[in-house]
């Protein structure tokens, strides 16, 4: 879906794939068949955009067979899907029945995680419709945080520096701009918008930025005007923004609540709680480490005071059932988890989403005199994840869902003064 901002400025709007996870080429078309045509259509659209998300395996057949890329690119067109941003955070195993701490890996310290990400870039710019000359790519903020030191922190960089100069190659030989994104996310070493700056700009690339997932910037409790001020003065570019909604519990402390937060504590993927705290609150003393609650980690060089920080601090666990299980994490205050929620579709009280800070962020974004960043992407890869009586029940409620999710974003582009293009 494509917008007109008042400056002129074209504005993306594309939901990502990876709810459809699928390792291979075969798994790849089958989604546009099964999933991005059924929601394109239920919108009314002609024409649709998708944020494609390409496992290493589909990703090396593309790029090993010139034909097979063709043939993806005729299909996104024969279905009306075109493409201008890419999801390459997850290397493989996305869909598999426990995903956890094995979304990391290859982290930005493996030699992995260049060549997949290069491979990609090569691939969207194949991608980009005829008339787009730049796309986007967000991926995992550098490592987490276990096991990471010194050492690896100056192999990512080298990493990191070496991808903004092929990134350069690659528009001088194509003539299409590549831009990459590092998507802070709990738990990382780059938790916060705040911790990306100092690794981003000791980097000092134009072309690699930051991912601004509304989700992780709700669940770590940043303000978002705070956090995009910073970003701006730090002189870092917002490559794109994923729009999702986070799980927030006014009070934990409850039993109905903490009954409630139980149910959306599930095997497959990580859901990272925090806390707000504040000096003298009886927080300071709790056990540090994975299993138990923790202050935020920083980066690989030290954020600047307030850079998007949340006054105070945060604590938290590295997944919901942690939290629930006693391990130190404060009550007295509101928990938000790492869990995308539908945005039109709040969980029932006693909890609710923080789509209020999706849509703060977003005017931040977007609803100024100039657009903040022209790529913007629906990620709710949770759907199958829901407590069950929420899980859809078969492809087509599940493409009725991710279309009201589409209709709720581009209606708060079009309150903001975007206009919706054919």
């Amino acid at each position: 879906m494509r917008f007109r901002h008042p400056d002129g400025t074209v504005v993306h709007l594309a939901y990502c794939t990876n709810v459809h996870p699928a390792e291979t080429l075969d798994g790849v078309l089958a989604q546009l068949r099964d999933h991005c045509e059924p929601v394109r259509r239920r919108l009314g659209r002609d024409r649709l955009g998708i944020g494609l998300w390409l496992a290493k395996d589909a990703a090396r057949t593309l790029i090993s067979d010139p034909a097979a890329l063709r043939g993806l690119r005729t299909e996104l067109d024969r279905r009306g899907l075109e493409v201008v941003t890419l999801n390459g955070f997850p290397y493989q195993g996305f869909g598999a029945e426990q995903v956890k701490y094995r979304v990391y890996q290859p982290d930005w310290a493996d030699a992995e995680r260049l060549t997949h990400t290069l491979d990609l870039a090569r691939l969207l710019g194949s991608l980009l419709p005829a008339d787009v000359s730049e796309g986007t790519i967000s991926t995992l903020p550098i490592a987490w945080r276990v096991g990471y030191d010194a050492a690896r922190a100056a192999t990512a960089h080298a990493a990191l520096t070496t991808l903004g100069e092929r990134l350069d190659a690659l528009q001088e030989l194509t003539g299409r701009s590549i831009r990459v994104g590092l998507e802070p996310e709990p738990g990382c070493t780059v938790e916060t918008t705040g911790d990306a700056i100092a690794p981003l700009t000791a980097v000092g690339h134009p072309r690699i930025g930051i991912c601004v997932d509304t989700c992780h910037l709700a669940t770590s409790f940043e303000d978002p005007d705070a956090a995009l001020a910073a970003l701006a003065a730090a002189g870092v570019p917002v490559v794109k923004s994923q729009l999702s909604a986070a799980l927030h519990a006014e009070h934990p402390r409850l039993p109905e609540v903490r009954q409630a937060l139980a149910a959306f504590d599930e095997p497959r993927f990580l859901h990272q709680t925090r806390t707000l705290h504040a000096p003298g609150d009886g927080a300071d003393g709790a056990p540090p480490g994975p299993a138990g609650a923790r202050s935020a980690p920083d980066a690989t060089g030290t954020a600047p005071p307030g850079a998007g920080r949340a006054p105070g601090g945060l604590l938290g666990t590295d997944d919901l059932g942690e939290a629930l299980n006693g391990t130190g994490l404060p009550t007295g205050a509101p928990w938000r988890a790492h869990f995308h929620v539908p945005l039109h579709a709040a969980p029932a009280a006693p909890l609710t989403s923080t789509l209020d800070v999706l849509t703060a962020t977003l005017a931040r974004l977007v609803g100024g005199p100039h657009p903040v960043t022209r790529h913007l992407e629906v990620e709710t890869y949770t759907w199958q994840a829901l407590p069950p009586e929420l899980r859809p029940r078969g492809r087509a409620q599940l493409a009725d869902g991710i279309a009201a999710e589409l209709t709720l974003a581009r209606d708060l582009l079009t309150d903001l003064g975007l206009k919706e293009l054919p």
